[in-house]
């Protein structure tokens, strides 16, 4: 069984997905099983969320939603010419397509005159660029034909039949056991192509939740996870997980080998090639992460495991983070007063706001 997720930027196109197809087929050679999580197209979830933005400040969104359809439309009717024959299943699929936009539609309309969009809300919103481009990543592996797995069908599985969370909205806390439960129930003696959405979820109330921004990648681990598969491979647009970011310090390379630590650690602090959560899931299984590039597949890539890499000569790499705040408490009032620290934090934490360094003077004073 073979897990792999396409990140939006390897599904952003008719001729991206249909590169996705053919790398996914080629590894059904290897296996009888082939799990394809994907994002949504390039810039759908920021998309989506302006819409809901706009939708709540009672401006016109209509021509923005229009060319987002006409996006996912286009994509969906230029995949069709790479068969002829697929007239019947295209129209299926443009149906599909058609009834969510109208949900979508319907459900912005709703926050327009509500003038409110909760977190609750909006995670329902930005689902729906996962859904609908499986259901489009589904259309191009059916009716694309090889020499290797010409009668190779997908089904579309929606994650949020399977991945159970809280309710914690734009970054909910998977519950793996009921999780595990159902992965290992649904893929139990299933062979072929199943394409997943990544990045969302169901609360245990059937609520629509997310797993935070780059998300899919944690839905692949969380699967792979659960059926305890050889390895987990994420396919992106850059080939592994570089020493630096590259369009940043030109001479960065990709590494060939990174510890789980190493990688927690870049991730949290920056290197956007992998979502931190992601790692967690693989490593108390043991199961090695690879980095892949979409459009070099013959790469080499990053793999990350256990395993430290004692040959190396350099550092594992340097990350960076944008848009980051600094916040400064001083004054002669706090010195010796018990309970300051606690104050601040639980204000922050209220507030759900991460903190990622602190520095406190012995004096107390800031």
């Amino acid at each position: 069984m073979k897990i792999l997720k396409f990140g939006g930027s390897s599904v952003a196109d008719s001729e991206k997905i249909l590169n996705v197809v053919k790398i996914a087929k080629q590894k059904m050679l290897e296996t009888k099983t082939a799990i394809v999580v994907v994002s949504a197209l390039s810039g759908t979830t920021d998309e989506l969320i302006n819409l809901a933005n706009t939708a709540k400040s009672g401006k016109d969104y209509s021509v923005s939603l229009n060319n987002l359809k006409d996006r996912h439309i286009l994509c969906l009717k230029e995949i069709s010419l790479y068969n002829l024959n697929s007239n019947s299943n295209l129209k299926d699929t443009e149906n599909i397509v058609a009834s969510l936009f109208n949900d979508l539609s319907q459900k912005l309309n709703g926050i327009k005159l509500l003038k409110e969009v909760s977190s609750k809300t909006l995670d329902t919103i930005v689902s729906f660029g996962e859904i609908l481009s499986s259901n489009i990543i589904t259309f191009a592996f059916n009716i694309s034909k090889s020499d290797n797995s010409e009668n190779t069908s997908a089904t579309f599985i929606d994650a949020r039949n399977l991945i159970i969370t809280d309710q914690s909205y734009g970054n909910a806390k998977v519950n793996f056991e009921i999780t595990e439960k159902n992965i290992n129930k649904f893929f139990e003696n299933k062979f072929g192509i199943y394409v997943v959405t990544g990045f969302i979820a169901s609360s245990e109330d059937g609520e629509t939740t997310t797993l935070g921004r780059g998300g899919s990648d944690y839905t692949a681990s969380i699967i792979g996870s659960a059926l305890n598969v050889s390895e987990i491979e994420i396919w992106t647009d850059v080939s592994g997980l570089y020493t630096a970011d590259p369009s940043i310090v030109k001479k960065a390379f990709p590494q060939n080998h990174v510890s789980y630590a190493e990688a927690m650690e870049l991730s949290h602090f920056g290197a956007k090639v992998i979502y931190p959560p992601t790692i967690l899931p693989a490593l108390n299984k043991d199961i090695p992460i690879i980095i892949k590039n979409t459009y070099q597949p013959e790469a080499q890539g990053t793999i990350i495991s256990k395993q430290i890499n004692k040959e190396r000569k350099t550092i594992c790499g340097i990350s960076s983070i944008k848009s980051i705040s600094f916040l400064r408490l001083e004054g002669g009032g706090m010195v010796g007063i018990a309970g300051i620290s606690k104050r601040l934090f639980s204000a922050l934490a209220d507030k759900k706001i991460n903190v990622i360094l602190i520095t406190q003077a012995s004096s107390e004073h800031t």
